[in-house]
């Protein structure tokens, strides 16, 4: 396994890496917490991360609840499986030059394509160049492969996807993985198309365990909050 780091850094941070001991990073090891204990009888392996719209917090959600799953102790996948507009590598600060499409592609075998994060028992498979047919790629049967061998070596797969009302490929990966999670953003989501996201995830057979708020000022400064489903 291979590091491909950037030379050049970026203005985003992963809060559970850079201050573990924040109140913010105690608010994703909450919702760990109620990830687990609304899966007690059935584990819940493989996870999406969506939202029902663009720039809602998605992605941060699924970087921090990657590291504090990893903080655990759980041997953690964190996959970037927004192939339209993909962030992973960013927030990371990691070459995107080969990734998930590599794998979809059959470029290459799963452990050529997934990197170090930095953080002890994370690992990276960003998603790789950019295709011009996400949703034919990703409904494949090699997707469903690359899941299968993700979660046969890793104890949590952890999958950032696109918004679930803006592609269809949310609706796939959903149907592939054990659960979901939904992100909302306090004053910025809209009600009605958070009902609509939620359908959408319903409809395919996807295991909504929960909504995460984000950005809701609180008196102790929390930024985000858990609401089972």
């Amino acid at each position: 396994m291979l590091m491909r780091r950037k030379n050049k850094l970026n203005k985003r941070s992963v809060i559970t890496m850079s201050e573990p001991k924040s109140i913010n990073s105690e608010q994703y090891r909450t919702i760990r917490t109620n990830i687990e204990f609304s899966s007690i009888d059935t584990e819940v392996k493989s996870l999406i991360i969506t939202s029902a719209g663009p720039e809602e917090g998605k992605s941060t959600t699924a970087a921090n609840l990657a590291v504090v799953f990893a903080q655990q102790g759980k041997k953690v996948l964190l996959v970037d499986a927004d192939l339209r507009k993909p962030t992973v590598h960013f927030t990371f600060k990691l070459d995107n030059g080969i990734g998930l499409t590599s794998l979809l592609l059959k470029q290459m075998p799963f452990k050529e394509a997934v990197l170090p994060s930095g953080e002890a028992n994370l690992d990276i498979l960003t998603s790789g160049p950019i295709p011009p047919n996400p949703a034919e790629l990703l409904s494949t049967k090699t997707m469903k492969d690359v899941l299968a061998e993700a979660g046969a070596i890793y104890d949590k797969v952890i999958v950032d996807t696109p918004p679930v009302l803006a592609a269809a490929d949310t609706k796939i990966l959903g149907s592939y993985t054990d659960g979901s999670i939904m992100v909302i953003s306090s004053g910025k989501t809209d009600k009605e198309k958070a009902a609509k996201a939620k359908e959408a995830l319903v409809s395919c057979r996807s295991k909504l365990i929960g909504a995460v708020m984000n950005g809701k000022k609180q008196t102790k400064h929390s930024d985000c909050a858990y609401y089972g489903h």
